[in-house]
């Protein structure tokens, strides 16, 4: 079924670093009711700034917002993570996907997997054969919700300074709701980037 609700995808921009912010530390503190301690050392101040502004200067960084711009959402993609991903693994064949938020008042409508969705088809419209995370070692709830959207574990990588590590991946162009992807800008300037042929996620 189409959402109801009206929500696009655009590249984030420096006005969006004190929402991207409130972003995370909302996420840090629903994690903490959730029993796990991922992002249990917050990241705040001008470090927390700092990667944000990187990320969107280097055009990594993207927001799904409403009709009157407020940001729901958010993913970058990034280099891929030498501690985790070795040459054995072809890195150049995938996409990487970090930091997706949702906000806590927007959940139900589906944005985490629709916004997966779009990375995947970008991933393949590049001519990657795959959309890879990384995620938290103890989060076993979010290992199963990634399952669910089509994800494969890997294998889990501990180096000592890292506590993420549970590495999965889902072929590129692979999608999980078909019928409601999210457009890219607002109203005329929308882009739609083409559809993958192949199969979608069970």
């Amino acid at each position: 079924m189409k959402s109801a609700q009206t929500e696009y995808l655009r590249p984030a921009a420096a006005k969006d670093v004190p929402a991207l912010l409130t972003l995370r530390t909302e996420a840090e503190g629903w994690l903490r009711t959730k029993g796990t301690d991922q992002w249990s050392d917050p990241e705040t101040g001008e470090r927390a700034i700092g990667k944000w502004r990187a990320s969107i200067d280097e055009g990594r960084a993207w927001v799904v917002v409403d009709e009157g711009e407020r940001v729901l959402a958010t993913v970058s993609r990034g280099p891929v993570d030498r501690d985790f991903w070795t040459d054995a693994d072809h890195p150049e064949s995938a996409l990487y996907l970090y930091k997706l938020i949702v906000a806590r008042d927007a959940s139900g409508r589906h944005l985490g997997t629709r916004v997966i969705d779009w990375m995947s088809r970008l991933a393949a419209l590049e001519g990657r054969s795959w959309v890879r995370i990384d995620t938290w070692r103890t989060n076993t709830g979010l290992h199963a919700y990634y399952e669910r959207l089509g994800f494969e574990h890997v294998r889990t990588e501990a180096p000592p300074h890292r506590l993420s590590g549970w590495l999965a991946q889902r072929p590129a162009g692979e999608l999980a709701m078909p019928e409601d992807l999210l457009p890219v800008g607002a109203d005329s300037a929308r882009i739609e980037v083409p559809t993958q042929v192949g199969r979608t996620a069970t």
